[in-house]
């Protein structure tokens, strides 16, 4: 992992960009001279320590508990992440879509559809972890880290940052370094499935995953293998309230949208969203999602609205 200088000043850029200005932010650019050149000698000497974190809570489809770190834990995360996303991306499987280069939220919605379509008369299991992020095994994810990873003085900052949040169990939402280790962590998962299970197709986006198969009875020895792996091997459990195996064609819900094998829509809540927020900033974004989701009727709908807030000089 590179702790020179030069890359604690690239990692401050990267972390810096579009940030608006806090007190916090306000007062680190102000020892601007001095914080970076200490945490450089803090980490390459081994005596890093991560600070204490800012919780807070926020509602969105779910009652989410979120952390915060300093600007400088926020810069040591940024590190870690540029190391750790090269040095193991290339392990995943194909059809991991969450927070990776080149994939994404609409890659992964299109992808799903191109497996109901291709699998419409067979069969589809759709499922999440319950508490992913809470439930994550600090041993269990530094075991897989070690396997690639074998500098000391980088797992140890790695180890650090891990351990900071809670005592054994749980990574915290809010870390930049979060999103790649939740891949990496169920990258165990993604390689059971695609390698022992072998089901006609699988795919995960952050948590979520579909896995098809033409035979009801062969998906359903399926689920229980998969169930039983990350139960006994990476100590996650199922969210029942999300888990579902129904026939393709009758579609499933997944990562915010209604997938069918030759259409999809936004569920009703998503929609809610979309008209809530949209302003003249995001207009252009949301027409773009509702006309690949939603049909005619929605996109004169979110028109229609737009046009409205203009004349009333909303916005």
């Amino acid at each position: 992992m590179n702790t020179s200088i030069h890359n604690i000043w690239h990692c401050w850029n990267l972390f810096r960009k579009g940030k608006n200005k806090t007190r916090e932010l306000g007062n680190f650019e102000y020892f601007l001279e001095e914080n970076p050149f200490q945490l450089h000698k803090d980490l390459n000497r081994g005596i890093y320590k991560h600070g204490p974190y800012h919780e807070f809570t926020v509602f969105d489809s779910k009652k989410r508990e979120i952390v915060v770190s300093s600007v400088r834990d926020r810069i040591v995360h940024r590190i870690i992440y540029e190391y750790l996303v090269p040095t193991f991306d290339k392990t995943f499987i194909y059809d991991v879509w969450s927070c990776r280069k080149g994939k994404g939220l609409e890659g992964a919605i299109k992808r799903a559809q191109f497996f109901m379509k291709k699998y419409k008369n067979g069969f589809v299991w759709r499922t999440d972890i319950k508490k992913f992020f809470d439930s994550v095994n600090q041993e269990v994810l530094l075991e897989c880290i070690e396997r690639r990873v074998k500098n000391p003085l980088t797992l140890s900052i790695i180890q650090e940052v891990i351990r900071s949040y809670k005592v054994s169990t749980g990574i915290p939402i809010g870390n930049l370094t979060s999103q790649i280790f939740s891949n990496i962590y169920l990258n165990e998962f993604d390689r059971f499935v695609k390698h022992s299970l072998k089901p006609k197709a699988y795919m995960r986006y952050g948590d979520d995953f579909l896995i098809f198969e033409t035979d009801k009875k062969l998906l359903e020895e399926i689920k229980k293998k998969a169930t039983s792996f990350l139960n006994e091997k990476l100590y996650l459990s199922i969210n029942y309230k999300n888990d579902i195996l129904v026939k393709t064609k009758q579609g499933i819900h997944f990562i915010g949208v209604d997938i069918f094998p030759f259409g999809r829509r936004l569920k009703k809540r998503n929609w809610k969203k979309v008209i809530n927020n949209l302003d003249e900033e995001n207009f252009s974004s949301y027409l773009g999602l509702i006309k690949k989701h939603s049909n005619r009727k929605k996109i004169r709908e979110i028109n229609w609205r737009i046009y409205s807030k203009i004349e009333e000089n909303i916005i």
